[in-house]
């Protein structure tokens, strides 16, 4: 008579015999430690080890693909645009008359100003609205394009890809406005990222009739009302569409072999994008005396 083998106990609770074991790893472990998988089931470790083995799905931009994530990015942005106005209508004691107040005339972009040093305005400048109205009007843009082409950029390459605009729209009017007038507004950021939505939905072979509407409806207002600053709106546009076709096409021209590869040159695309900006900026700010 063959003696009775002694019950095998779980391997994270040694208190507790079972009978069950992990399908993977043949482990001993009680039903509290195990969870169903496709074939069998499988202890903590291995399902913690086959997450981690599970290479994540990208889409044809970089990003990882799956559920939609919540544009952070998008929200921030907004968050920061809306309180830097609070702060600018505090200080003026009006929310109409805003441009009044300390921090609006220490941001607003002046070409001249920054010629003689106030470079802080071509970042500063992209943050501040004239009125509740062009605040609303700026912000709706942001809140309609921004999660889409953040989901589809991923949350760094989108916001790359929104201050280079910025840079840019503040590059074209300090380089091509008169040296004296005075421009604010995140007009420049949203119109690149108009730029970089089209680039998205041409690269994912998507419909463009509806961007492309909305764009030229905008670059008609642009043109057509008074007061709007035109080389805020092409210069955004310009360095946005080139950052984001940068990222999308560029790796696929140069013919990158891995994704890494791929994003290091979407970011190396994206940085030289800036850089020209900068270079623009710093080479014709214009000086008065």
């Amino acid at each position: 008579m063959n003696p009775q083998q002694p019950a095998q106990s779980c391997y994270r609770h040694p208190d507790r015999p079972t009978g069950l074991g992990c399908s993977r790893c043949g482990r001993p472990a009680c039903p509290e430690c195990l969870t169903p998988a496709a074939v069998g089931q499988h202890c903590a470790e291995c399902v913690q080890q086959g997450r981690a083995d599970v290479r994540p799905v990208r889409n044809q931009a970089g990003a990882v693909a799956g559920k939609r994530p919540e544009p952070y990015v998008t929200w921030s942005l907004i968050a920061a645009n809306v309180i830097v106005f609070a702060i600018t209508a505090i200080q003026a004691h009006s929310l109409m008359d805003n441009k009044f107040s300390r921090l609006f005339l220490d941001w607003v972009l002046v070409p001249a100003l920054v010629g003689h040093g106030d470079w802080w305005r071509v970042l500063g400048s992209g943050f501040l609205h004239i009125g509740p109205i062009h605040l609303l009007a700026n912000m709706f843009a942001l809140y309609v394009l921004g999660p889409y082409c953040e989901t589809a950029l991923g949350r760094a390459r989108f916001l790359s890809v929104y201050l280079v605009s910025l840079l840019g729209g503040s590059a074209a009017v300090t380089v091509m406005s008169d040296p004296v007038s005075a421009s604010a507004g995140a007009s420049g950021a949203i119109f690149g990222i108009f730029g970089a939505v089209a680039v998205v939905m041409l690269r994912t072979r998507q419909n463009l009739t509806q961007i492309l509407v909305l764009l030229v409806i905008n670059l008609i207002i642009t043109f057509a009302v008074p007061g709007i600053s035109i080389w805020a709106h092409l210069g955004g546009l310009l360095t946005g569409t080139a950052a984001a076709a940068g990222i999308l096409y560029l790796p696929r021209w140069l013919r990158a072999r891995t994704p890494a590869v791929a994003m290091r040159i979407g970011w190396i695309a994206v940085a030289a994008v800036g850089a020209i900006a900068v270079l623009a900026t710093l080479l014709g700010a214009p000086t008065l005396f």
